[in-house]
């Protein structure tokens, strides 16, 4: 396997994208919710929520390209927990702490160490504690690396990974410690990642050959899954049909799009120096952006579904990009400050 740690600028891309991603999702399922669900009033705000399912899957996947990428081999195990996580568990509990104290905190849970451990202090914090699992395994994924890359034992793992996203979004939820069910559903997305980042000639070279069908593999699987949102609500009138990302359709959907989107940033983007700075703020906008979401809401949202102006296409677009604008804006703010961003990521 051959490697090649070099800047990447689509890897950036993609990371801004699913951090915007995360933000249409959010957005889009408060307007669902304020509707009690009557999405065949709203289907365009859906449509949005749906097709930007692919967030979460994403950064599991870059999360495991990036570490790949930065890992040194005979790096101590304790220097590295140090040196990784400080940067994403200094800025976890900083922010939970805001959002169990001052947010959330007529819902919150009894125990905050409790909620810590569950990712529960916000609703976008869950996605922590399950990437911190793989933080904590990675060193040994790298050293059986070439056991798990094995083209059968990734098929394996791939059944798998769709047979345990099928039992927990058709039967049930999986019965286990939320973090840990969280890594189950996406420790292919993960694996996967490592493997992209060994094989960056390889894959390059793949999509290049293949991006057209990448391309219409991602729109078919997003209109599969909007479709499967959208009739499952309609017969169950259950909201977790849509609500919930856990899918192998999600799955399929995300490294179609990923791939023909590595492809489009590589040949297209220009200004590189402006998605570097996007990508360094954007960890700092995956925590803060519910902040924003719920002061506009509050400010504007409630009188806007009075007026009933939600119906209307331009008002998820609007919520939307005021969130992610004035989320970026902040984050660019508390990065002039020195050393905050240790703090707040």
């Amino acid at each position: 396997m051959e490697t090649k740690k070099h800047y990447n600028v689509a890897i950036d891309c993609l990371r801004i994208l699913s951090i915007v991603a995360v933000v249409a999702v959010h957005t889009t399922t408060r307007t669902l919710e304020i509707s009690s669900f009557a999405i065949q009033k709203i289907p365009f705000t859906l449509f949005l929520n749906q097709v930007f399912r692919f967030a979460v899957p994403l950064f599991f996947m870059i999360s495991g390209f990036v570490l790949e990428l930065n890992y040194h081999l005979h790096e101590n195990y304790l220097t590295y927990l140090k040196k990784r996580l400080n940067r994403i568990f200094i800025p976890y509990v900083f922010w939970s702490l805001i959002y169990y104290c001052f947010v959330y905190y007529k819902n919150r849970n009894p125990n905050f160490l409790d909620s810590l451990l569950r990712g529960d202090a916000s609703y976008q914090l869950y996605f922590i504690p399950a990437i911190l699992i793989f933080y904590l395994l990675f060193p040994l994924m790298h050293k059986y690396i070439a056991v798990i890359g094995n083209r059968w034992v990734m098929i394996l793992l791939f059944l798998i990974q769709l047979l345990l996203l099928f039992y927990d979004y058709h039967i049930r939820p999986l019965p286990l410690f939320y973090p840990l069910s969280i890594a189950l559903l996406n420790y292919y997305a993960f694996i996967f990642g490592i493997i992209l980042a060994r094989n960056q000639g390889v894959v390059t070279t793949f999509i290049n050959k293949w991006k057209m069908l990448l391309l219409l593999g991602a729109i078919a699987f997003g209109m599969f899954v909007f479709y499967q949102g959208f009739s499952g609500y309609l017969l169950t009138q259950n909201y977790l049909t849509f609500y919930s990302q856990w899918r192998p359709s999600v799955l399929l959907y995300t490294f179609f799009l990923s791939g023909f989107l590595y492809w489009f940033f590589n040949k297209m983007v220009v200004n590189v120096s402006l998605c570097k700075t996007l990508a360094k703020l954007s960890f700092f906008v995956f925590f803060i952006h519910v902040i924003v979401l719920e002061t506009l809401w509050h400010a504007i949202g409630i009188n806007v579904f009075q007026l009933q102006f939600a119906q209307d296409l331009w008002w998820d677009p609007v919520f939307f990009s005021s969130v992610t604008l004035v989320s970026f804006s902040l984050a660019y703010m508390a990065h002039k400050i020195p050393y905050l961003s240790k703090l707040t990521g």
